[in-house]
């Protein structure tokens, strides 16, 4: 069993920053894939970013590219969103999501991700 709770989230004029956590329970968290997925309103759940369980591979939606920076700490079993130049259409609640079984791939799927946290909102207003 996989717990993951995220935070970091809140309201950010358009431009500004938030950088968002997620932090995992279980010693096996190294070994997991982990992206992240947002949902806005009257929005389906879509893929932001994820990232292999070494940090060495990443992925992007193309919306967030170059604004959104997915990092991860093992040692501390937590995965990071940078997000950057925020704009009012980013806003959202934020998902993380764990992999187990694609550690070395990023999934842009999410039914192939196995766990969830519970979602922190971000409103960006203009």
């Amino acid at each position: 069993q996989v717990q993951l709770v995220e935070s970091g989230g809140g309201l950010v004029q358009a431009g500004g920053s938030l950088r968002l956590s997620c932090a995992a329970s279980g010693r096996t968290f190294r070994n997991y894939a982990m992206g992240w997925f947002r949902q806005g309103p009257g929005n389906e759940r879509e893929f932001v970013a994820g990232i292999s369980w070494s940090g060495g591979s990443t992925a992007y939606a193309d919306s967030v590219k170059g604004r959104f920076t997915i990092s991860r700490d093992n040692a501390k079993n937590t995965v990071y969103l940078q997000m950057n130049s925020l704009k009012p259409e980013d806003t959202a609640v934020y998902y993380c999501a764990a992999d187990i079984n694609l550690g070395a791939l990023v999934s842009y799927y999410s039914y192939e991700y196995d766990y969830w946290g519970q979602g922190t909102q971000v409103t960006v207003s203009s």
